[in-house]
Order: structure tokens, then C-alpha cells, then sequence
């Protein structure tokens, strides 16, 4: 895991719109958009089209717009990240 990992997870405890994340973290929108499709790849996070969703949205259906989603850690993710 890398450190920009890390800090993004930090952030995905409960549900966050991308822009409260990027708001909270010292990342470029750019870099918060590639730290994001690796977590979504590992399967270490899930992304929703609004906070009260219950279904995620699959990272093939995503498209190029990832600033109008929500993020949240997965359990494999939140354990990856306590585990550091």
C-alpha cells in the first residue's frame, strides 16, 4: 500500500463524495482519480452514485467521471489499511 493509498483510505471510513476527499487529502484532482481506480482495481474500495445507495457500482461501469461519486473502504480495504 502506499502512502497516497493510505490517506485516501484514512478518509473512507463512511461514505465520502469525491470532493470531500480531495478537500481533505494533499492530492491533485488528477491524482485522487488514479489513487482511486487502483483501490476500486484491489477491490479495496466501493463507489456509489449517491450516499444513500446499497448497491455499488461495478469499475467497468464506472466511465471517466469519477468526481461525481461516493467512496467508501471495503472490509478487505479497512483491514489492509489497519493492518499497516
Amino acid at each position: 500500500m502506499t502512502d497516497m493509498e493510505f490517506d485516501v483510505l484514512d478518509e473512507l471510513y463512511f461514505v465520502q463524495p469525491f470532493d470531500a476527499i480531495l478537500e481533505e487529502i494533499e492530492l491533485t484532482e488528477d491524482e485522487l482519480k488514479k489513487v482511486l481506480t487502483e483501490l476500486l482495481n484491489k477491490g479495496w474500495v466501493k463507489c456509489y452514485g449517491d450516499r444513500q445507495a446499497e448497491m455499488p457500482i461495478a469499475p467497468k461501469d464506472l466511465g471517466n467521471d469519477l468526481a461525481s461519486y461516493f467512496y467508501l473502504a471495503t472490509k478487505e480495504g479497512l483491514l489492509v489499511h489497519n493492518g499497516r
